[in-house]
C-alpha cells in the first residue's frame, strides 16, 4: 500500500478544512501501516473506528458551514459525503469478520484524494471564501462542543 502524502494539488485554501482533510489522510496512512504491518485486530479495529468517527466529524463541520454560505448543491455533496462514511463504516465489519480490506482502503483512498477533494470540495471554494470573507468572525463566534452540549 501507498502512503498518501499531502501536496499543494490537494489544497483548497480554506485552512480549517485543510487541516481536516491533512487530518483524516493520517488516520488513513495509520490504518494502511496497520493492515499492511500485521498490527493485531484491536488495534486496526481502533484505528477504523477513529477514521469513520473523525470522517462523519469532518463531514458535520463541513456540510454546515456549505449550508451557512448557501451552497447551490448542498445535497448531492452530502450524498457523497454519506456514501463514503458508509464505505469506511463497512470496512469494520469486514474486517472484524476476517477479511482482508488492505486494498479496499487504498482504492478508497484514491477516490476520495482525487475525486471528492479534487472535484467536489473543490466546487465549494468560492461560495464558500466569499461567505467567510463576508463573516470573518464566524469560527470565533461557534460554540465549542461542550458549548452546545451545556447550553
Amino acid at each position: 500500500m501507498s502512503k498518501f502524502i499531502w501536496t499543494e494539488q490537494f489544497k483548497l485554501g480554506i485552512e480549517v478544512i485543510d487541516q481536516q482533510h491533512r487530518q483524516i489522510m493520517d488516520y488513513v496512512n495509520q490504518l494502511e501501516d496497520a493492515l499492511g504491518n500485521g498490527k493485531p485486530q484491536k488495534v486496526v479495529s481502533k484505528l477504523i473506528a477513529t477514521l469513520v468517527d473523525y470522517t462523519i466529524f469532518h463531514f458535520g463541520f463541513e456540510e454546515d458551514l456549505l449550508e451557512k454560505a448557501g451552497y447551490p448543491y448542498l445535497k448531492p455533496h452530502q450524498k457523497s459525503h454519506a456514501t463514503f462514511a458508509k464505505r469506511i463504516a463497512d470496512f469494520r465489519d469486514r474486517y472484524d469478520a476476517g477479511e482482508d480490506v488492505s486494498k479496499d482502503v487504498d482504492a478508497l483512498l484514491s477516490m476520495w484524494a482525487f475525486d471528492h477533494l479534487k472535484h467536489d470540495d473543490s466546487d465549494y471554494v468560492g461560495v464558500v471564501v466569499e461567505f467567510l470573507r463576508q463573516n470573518p468572525n464566524y469560527f470565533s463566534k461557534k460554540p465549542g462542543v461542550f458549548a452546545r452540549l451545556f447550553k
